[in-house]
């Protein structure tokens, strides 16, 4: 016998199918956003979540990770962008804003918490939390938002759901949370199967069985649902539903608190039509707002009143709110609802939209200032032009100022040379993912090597970031590691040995000492190590680092690299280059292999003798190069090389392209050295 449906949502959600404006009728709302670490389920959690609020109708196809929607989120598997999306729940409209778990995007973090008031905190159950979990958690402590804690994969077979339970609960107290917040509610789940429950299961039992608890009678605890999505394989002790989530979250997410009074709205994130312009996103703090209203938009500054006639006065052009995964024009919005808002020329992130009777300022977004910075500068190398659309510094300086409107954790400064331009940001992924976008869109440019900021310390001294790096290896790849740490200045913090046969280390560690130490690091663990990082604090200047161990086989001439010698310079190290593939002078073609650089001839063909032809040959066989990639360029790359950017390749070469030019650098660094 079947038991009772699930809530379903009011028949006005389906009339946005037909392209009509839904009734407006009274719902309680809750809004809020889920976070964690890369990697822990928070974007599919969200499908299900969608899938069983029956958002998508029988039998449509719904790729995975659908709120995954940009295509470089797709292929690293990563959340980037922040999004918005909503379900119904019987009454109950519930704003899910689904964030990056990743430090380097910190910034979508920073300013999507200001919208919610309340987050799902996803804790992987055999990792447990994560430096990235301690980072996007601290945030929501100090916002005073009330978490529920959702420990996620516990279907995996390393699963230690009461550890990480317990380690959740360290966490809490380490960061100060109150005594709300650390009554939070504790949820096991398995975003994977779309179940979760509010004890953990037991392996052993039969589905529906709870460790320590009685099991009750199937159809009162697993009823069938209304909109049902049974993924193939579930095992038996996982039956179920996210009923208790959708619960939870009714329960324990307060409401947005419904002020009456004038309309006041702070823009938390943009986004952009071709037909209508920039469209701001915010949680309406206060009153209500029609399509049409005209409005006031508040420069930045100082929490309160705002002068008369400081300020322009726009019309609201087109009104939106969200439903599933589609925004819905409606005629009216009032107080705790999240919205977007097109028509307002000129918006950026961190104003305040608000009634032109009472222009009063909301406190705008404050998110942590950048650690490094790069060089972003007009392609000067012979192949510029050739697969590029936008190669001028003119279009490279709007492209990056337009990244700047919408990245608030980025910065662009303008240097001596009209040509470079000093971009400031989170981390190398931050800065990686700009630069692949750029690609993408048909820019080029170079890029020089990552510089940390430093910042001066109360006694006139030098102070430069600090990470904590966490690193989980196998028991004999300990040594290794500790050894090639000890020169980039990293300390030691804690080591674990969970008893799996693997260890977990935590290092405090400069910015500056994690350049080049990802590539090296899976070299040294054999690619079975992982390793996650984030800012931790500024601290004393560490001193000089060592740089890369080995030198770079760089080209000394234009032309096509050519099968032949390139088996012969494969014996003096790593190639970055295949057959065929063009080279120009002071091109990096490969790692040499020892100390010092090299100055190789790619192109060099098997000449015509008296003795053979210069086509007879024994067969040539060649190792697979070394792909060239973003992340990779950034961390390999010294101080006097750049990376080449342009939408069909990622190449390395050095700042002085000419032999001699390089040369006459060298002995003037030594002379300025001795």
């Amino acid at each position: 016998m079947a038991g009772p449906l699930l809530p379903c949502r009011p028949p006005p959600y389906e009339t946005r199918i037909l392209g009509s404006q839904p009734a407006r009728f009274p719902v309680h709302i809750r809004n809020i956003a889920i976070i964690a670490h890369v990697d822990h389920g928070k974007t599919t959690l969200v499908d299900m979540m969608l899938r069983q609020a029956g958002v998508f109708r029988a039998g449509q196809q719904v790729m995975e990770r659908v709120m995954d929607s940009n295509p470089l989120e797709r292929e690293r598997g990563i959340t980037i962008l922040s999004k918005n999306t909503a379900v119904r729940w019987g009454d109950t409209k519930i704003n899910i804003v689904d964030t990056p778990g990743h430090a380097d995007f910190g910034g979508e973090v920073e300013r999507i918490l200001k919208m919610v008031d309340g987050v799902l905190l996803l804790v992987d159950a055999a990792e447990g939390p994560m430096p990235q979990t301690r980072f996007v958690t601290r945030k929501a402590l100090a916002l005073g938002l009330k978490p529920i804690v959702v420990i996620n994969k516990i279907d995996r077979s390393d699963a230690e759901p009461l550890r990480v339970h317990d380690e959740c609960l360290e966490l809490f107290m380490d960061l100060e949370a109150s005594s709300a917040q650390i009554d939070a509610p504790f949820l096991y789940a398995s975003s994977r199967f779309g179940v979760a429950f509010e004890e953990l299961p037991d392996k052993q039992g039969v589905g529906g069985r709870v460790s320590g608890v009685e099991a009750p009678d199937a159809d009162t605890l697993h009823p069938t649902p209304l909109h049902p999505f049974i993924v193939p394989g579930t095992p038996d002790w996982l039956t179920g539903d996210l009923r208790p989530l959708f619960k939870a979250i009714l329960d324990y997410v307060p409401p947005p608190e419904a002020l009456e009074g004038p309309f006041q709205m702070l823009v938390s994130t943009l986004d952009h039509s071709p037909y209508v312009g920039r469209i701001a996103i915010g949680k309406i703090g206060r009153g209500r707002v029609r399509a049409g209203q005209t409005v006031a938009l508040l420069p930045w500054g100082e929490p309160g009143l705002v002068p008369e006639g400081t300020f322009p006065r726009v019309k609201v052009a087109q009104l939106h709110g969200f439903e599933g995964l589609a925004r819905v024009e409606v005629e009216e919005a009032s107080a705790g609802e999240i919205v977007a808002l097109s028509g307002l020329e000129g918006i950026e992130i961190g104003q305040t939209v608000t009634d032109p009777e009472a222009p009063e300022r909301l406190a705008g977004i404050a998110v942590e200032e950048p650690t490094i910075t790069v060089d972003f500068s007009v392609n000067t190398g012979p192949f510029a032009g050739r697969d590029g659309r936008y190669v001028t510094s003119r279009q490279l300086r709007e492209r990056l100022f337009r990244e700047v409107e919408r990245n608030v954790a980025l910065r662009v400064e303008e240097t001596d040379s009209p040509d470079t331009f000093r971009v400031a940001g989170r981390g190398e992924l931050h800065l990686g993912i700009l630069m692949e976008t750029m690609r993408r869109e048909g820019y080029e440019f170079l890029v020089s090597r990552p510089r940390v900021i430093t910042r001066e310390g109360p006694n006139g001294e030098m102070h430069e970031p600090y990470e904590e790096l966490l690193i989980d290896i196998s028991e004999p790849f300990v040594g290794t590691v500790m050894e090639k740490l000890g020169p980039r200045r990293a300390e030691l913090v804690d080591m674990r040995n969970p008893g799996h046969g693997t260890v977990r280390m935590a290092f405090r560690i400069p910015a500056r000492g994690l350049f080049g130490y990802r590539s090296e690091f899976l070299t040294d663990t054999r690619g079975n190590g992982v390793m996650h990082h984030r800012f931790l604090e500024y601290g004393q200047w560490a001193g000089p680092l060592a740089g890369r161990s080995r030198g770079v086989m760089v080209s000394m001439v234009q032309g096509t690299a050519v099968a032949f010698a390139l088996f012969n310079l494969q014996e003096r190290g790593v190639l970055f280059v295949r057959p065929t593939e063009p080279v120009y002078e002071g091109m990096v073609v490969g790692e040499h292999c020892r100390p010092g650089d090299l100055d190789v001839n790619p192109a060099k063909g098997k000449r015509l003798t008296n003795m053979r032809q210069s086509g007879s040959d024994d067969a040539v066989l060649l190792e697979p190069p070394r792909d060239i990639t973003l992340e990779l360029a950034l961390e390999y790359i010294e101080d006097n090389e750049l990376i080449e950017v342009t939408p069909g390749a990622v190449r390395l070469r050095k700042r002085a392209l000419g032999q001699n030019e390089r040369k006459k650098r060298a002995r003037s660094a030594r002379a300025a050295v001795d």
